[in-house]
């Protein structure tokens, strides 16, 4: 024993070394900045993010900034240079290594003026700064800054400008030597941003900023009016934001989150999906097209009736049926913690609760309700010439869904097509799969969006899901990946993504025997963006993501799509809640429970069991 602990003693510094190896990775220093310092960074092959947060004091207080540098290796002292002179902080990056990238991240006092130079790098910054001067190779240049008084100016030296973003920005202008340049001025009148705390003046402050006129009418600028002016022109300079964006190759984002950029920015006319979704209402995918093609945004919202895009209350109907407590069924849907739902369950399993209080369950049965499904299948380039696999995967679906379902089928390539409507009638459905082609790009998002806005907002309420038939790579919808989300969740559709590679098909197509050499298809695999976002997909909506990686698997992901859609609970309870009879969804008062561990309900409409009273307001 005393040897095994002598044994243990002697390793021990050399795990304590280790491990300070393992967290000596970042570099970290405190700079002493002051509000309105001028900060220099030259960072060539890293990532550049500098916050400059809006403090309450107008003082002129010194502040302790803090300068983080990253790395997958560890960073040495003389990697980051500090320098400067005449009131200029200089930051150098020298990684020991050209391969190596070293990310800095920076936070400065407010009103600094930034110059970062760097080539492949991102830049980001964050905040209220006097000045942004940038430039880059091909690295995205991100600024989130207010939009009270910006000054801009974006030039692309070796390509067509490429950016996003929240406002408006001038026309493109084409200069000499293959430059391209966006600048101009936003002011108060434009949308402002998260940073800005302006607003709308009323009636009474109008009133009281109207300049005051003498015996004659004319304006009577005394020497105090010249003052006030005086000062405000000089507030509204110190207040005042300019961006010089140089870059050859880079995206421009004002104001935007890189995570809600589309894969394709080039300004082009609407598709029919593009214009559904406009015509939908949803502000949150409304906002994501006009920022990807403002004209044709405007121009397509301008014929449309205005009552589809100003708020408007909603009136109370002055005949209204009110339930007193009584007994309820609500549709429950039980999963496990990888999306699987949960079949054999009892009464005994269930806990029902209204505003925290436990209600008596009546009974629980498996339910057996149809669905509208909505099957969505890609044509595009990326699958061209591979028609006939997706027409024969579409029917292989269209046979083993039940018969009762309801079944709509879209394809989709840069655009959407409906080529069958919901319907129960297989021949009907089959025969309509024999009226495309494919080839074309890849607008998967737009299509999504298509289904949610278009085809199941009426069904609002319904069991409803979607089925969809693709590679998971999209490279031409207006629509970014991460503005579906909120649109899915409150849709309440249930959504089963197929991803196929479309190499796969082609091995398929071409080798009738390409299975017996199993590691002819090791590498015919989904991209890892398109994986990720498969499995967000399904775990948002309640559904199973499918990676297909042998064709046979389709046939059997068909089946276990209809075993889950089956899967399914009426809970019928005693209730004590009040509600109009025109609610769809389940109140969030009401909270269901498994007595199991690693469970997940979500539930579906509830219904009344007994005859409600009428009552007149």
């Amino acid at each position: 024993m005393k040897i095994r602990f002598l044994k243990i003693c002697s390793i021990l510094p050399v795990l304590l070394l280790a491990a300070a190896g393992v967290g000596a990775q970042d570099y970290k220093r405190e700079l002493n900045l002051t509000k309105g310092a001028v900060v220099e960074i030259v960072n060539d092959y890293g990532r550049v993010e500098v916050t400059a947060p809006r403090s309450d004091s107008d003082e002129k207080t010194e502040t302790k900034s803090l300068l983080t540098a990253s790395s997958e290796k560890s960073i040495s002292e003389r990697e980051i240079r500090l320098g400067g002179e005449k009131g200029k902080t200089q930051i150098t990056v020298v990684p020991t290594g050209a391969k190596k990238r070293v990310d800095l991240t920076l936070v400065v006092p407010e009103r600094t003026s930034l110059r970062i130079l760097t080539r492949a790098g991102e830049v980001r910054v964050s905040g209220d700064f006097a000045a942004v001067e940038v430039e880059t190779e091909t690295g995205t240049i991100a600024a989130d800054v207010p939009l009270d008084n910006l000054d801009y100016n974006f030039v692309w030296t070796a390509s067509r400008p490429r950016y996003v973003s929240d406002v408006e920005l001038d026309k493109t202008r084409e200069k000499s030597a293959g430059r391209f340049v966006v600048g101009g001025r936003v002011t108060k009148k434009t949308p402002k941003s998260k940073f800005s705390n302006s607003r709308i003046p009323d009636e009474e402050t109008a009133e009281s900023t109207e300049t005051p006129a003498n015996s004659d009418g004319a304006p009577d600028e005394n020497k105090d009016d010249k003052k006030e002016k005086k000062s405000k022109d000089k507030n509204e300079k110190q207040s005042s934001v300019a961006l010089r964006f140089t870059t050859a190759r880079g995206i421009v984002l004002l104001n935007v989150n890189p995570n809600e950029v589309p894969s394709d920015l080039r300004e082009r006319p609407l598709t029919n999906a593009a214009k559904a979704i406009i015509r939908s209402g949803d502000s949150l995918l409304m906002e994501a097209i006009r920022r990807a093609s403002p004209k044709y945004f405007g121009d397509y919202a301008a014929t449309l009736p205005p009552s589809r895009f100003e708020p408007s209350l909603n009136q109370k109907k002055n005949n209204q049926i009110y339930f007193d407590a009584n007994v309820k069924t609500v549709l429950a849907r039980v999963t496990d913690i990888n999306n699987r739902a949960v079949a054999d369950l009892k009464k005994d399993d269930f806990q029902v609760f209204e505003r925290g209080e436990e209600r008596e369950i009546v009974s629980v049965e498996p339910t057996t309700s149809p669905f509208n499904l909505v099957l969505l299948l890609d044509v595009s380039g990326s699958v061209e010439n591979y028609v006939d696999f997706i027409r024969k995967a579409a029917r292989a679906f269209v046979e083993t869904a039940d018969r009762r379902d309801r079944i709509a089928i879209i394809i989709f390539n840069e655009d959407v097509k409906q080529i069958s409507t919901f319907s129960t009638d297989k021949g009907k459905l089959s025969a309509s799969l024999d009226t495309f082609d494919a080839g074309g790009g890849t607008a998967y998002y737009d299509a999504l969006a298509y289904v949610l806005a278009e085809t199941l907002k009426p069904l609002r309420g319904e069991r409803s899901a979607v089925v969809v038939l693709t590679d998971g790579d999209d490279n031409h919808s207006f629509l970014p990946f991460d503005a579906l989300l909120g649109s899915i969740q409150e849709s309440g559709a249930l959504i089963y993504p197929l991803y196929v590679p479309s190499a796969l098909i082609a091995a398929s197509n071409a080798d009738l025997n390409a299975n017996i050499d199993p590691l002819r298809a090791k590498y015919m695999g989904l991209t890892t963006k398109a994986e990720g976002e498969g499995e967000r997909l399904a775990q948002v909506s309640g559904g199973v993501y499918y990676p297909i990686t042998q064709l046979s698997q389709i046939q059997k992901a068909y089946d276990d799509i209809v075993l889950q859609l089956r899967t399914a609970y009426s809970v019928t309870f005693k209730s004590n809640l009040v509600e109009t009879s025109d609610r769809t969804t389940a109140s969030p008062r009401l909270k269901i429970r498994i007595r199991r561990d690693n469970t997940f309900v979500r539930l579906g409409s509830v219904v009344e069991v007994k005859q409600g009273v009428s009552e007149t307001k």
